[in-house]
């Protein structure tokens, strides 16, 4: 599946390695765990200890070295294994991205060679109930009280709190100039005082739970900021384009793990005198699914290269478009996969419906498909904002 003038050998090299370990856990393990309420612990540290989960993060911090391009492809061959970690979408992708380009070296070394070695978590909160993802209506505000800050607001759909050492809280701050609030990330210790989480109950079906968050008050020191405060804006896209990445990676997996099972389907179930995979009306949809799924890949892949590359402006478009075609082409695959089971689509013993949800979610998170086209429609082709 991999096209050698587009892939090196040592990504190569890492993909199957990655899968490898999937096929030890697979699907079964993750289904086991959602039915038993438990995380993937097991795979988490073996992931970690393979040196995979801080693969992005700089070697002098007990990372890999590399970039969202190896992470992305530790994500995806997880998910086409059926055991995706969605932390890794938080905790190295977003906010080890954001310290490790923007943390004092305090930042640095407290938290990335945990992030690095799967021993620390960090989970990222921007989405608040009235302002979604929309960071320009976000309120949850700090102020300075003497040389701390004071954090006040609340936050929803926040992954793996409960596991998390800390999280990194996108909040406002004034401007002293024009009065005007302004993005800044904050890290928030889990038992900081007056901050509280209550689970968010979700029909999907996942190791990592959802969370409301309230900050009352909370107090943090100076040197809880991260970065510059009147950079907070570039800091929080360089956190937002590994999400979309990352976003697109996991759907990716979901697609390919999903396609694959209904293509082994179709290759045996025999109805007539035929295997189903033999007739055209089951074939060329499976095929258009992976084609699908192959493009968006393609699209990741640039998206990865750019920010790797430290081109934040286009790796934003490309992050956006790979986000979007990964989960167009995730919805599909997956959809088609059940369709072609039928009946058997539908049941506990293939294990593809409960990934009818979760392939939406693709769709949804971190933004919505429909501001990825207004964000090309008004960024990339000119035209003018509907909002």
């Amino acid at each position: 599946m991999s096209n050698p003038v587009i892939e090196t050998e040592e990504h190569r090299a890492l993909r199957e390695a990655v899968a490898a370990l999937g096929r030890r856990y697979g699907r079964e393990y993750f289904a086991t765990a959602v039915a038993e309420g438990r995380h993937t612990d097991e795979l988490w540290r073996e992931a970690a200890k393979l040196g995979y989960l801080g693969v992005n993060l700089p070697e002098e911090y007990g990372g890999g070295g590399g970039g969202i391009t190896e992470l992305s492809l530790v994500l995806e061959e997880l998910g086409a294994a059926g055991c995706p970690l969605l932390m890794l979408v938080v905790s190295p992708a977003i906010c080890g991205a954001v310290i490790a380009r923007f943390g004092t070296e305090h930042q640095k070394r407290t938290w990335l060679p945990g992030l690095a070695d799967g021993s620390r978590t960090m989970a990222f909160g921007i989405t608040e109930p009235d302002a979604g993802s929309n960071s320009h209506r976000i309120t949850t505000t700090a102020r300075r009280d003497g040389e701390d800050w004071i954090l006040s607001g609340r936050k929803v759909f926040v992954s793996g709190v409960d596991i998390a050492d800390a999280t990194l809280i996108v909040g406002r701050t004034e401007d002293a100039r024009t009065g005007r609030l302004k993005p800044c990330l904050f890290i928030v210790p889990r038992d900081a005082p007056g901050f509280g989480r209550s689970a968010i109950p979700m029909e999907l079906a996942a190791p990592e739970k959802q969370f409301e968050l309230t900050l009352d008050e909370v107090r943090l020191p100076a040197d809880a900021l991260v970065g510059d405060e009147d950079a907070g804006l570039l800091q929080l896209f360089a956190g937002l384009n590994p999400e979309r990445i990352m976003t697109a990676a996991f759907a990716l997996g979901m697609g390919r793990y999903a396609l694959e099972r209904a293509v082994d389907y179709a290759r045996t179930r025999q109805v007539w005198k035929e295997p189903i995979g033999a007739h055209q009306a089951i074939a060329h949809p499976l095929a258009q699914a992976h084609i699908e799924l192959e493009l968006a890949r393609l699209m990741m892949r640039k998206a990865a290269h750019l920010y790797d590359a430290g081109d934040d402006m286009a790796a934003g478009e490309a992050a956006n478009m790979a986000k979007y075609a990964a989960a167009e082409a995730a919805v599909h695959a997956v959809d088609q996969a059940v369709h072609t089971l039928g009946g058997n689509g539908l049941t506990r013993e293939y294990g593809l419906a409960s990934m009818v949800t979760a392939a939406r979610v693709a769709r949804i998170a971190p933004v919505s498909r429909e501001m990825i086209l207004n964000f090309v429609s008004h960024q990339t082709l000119g035209l003018p904002k509907s909002y």
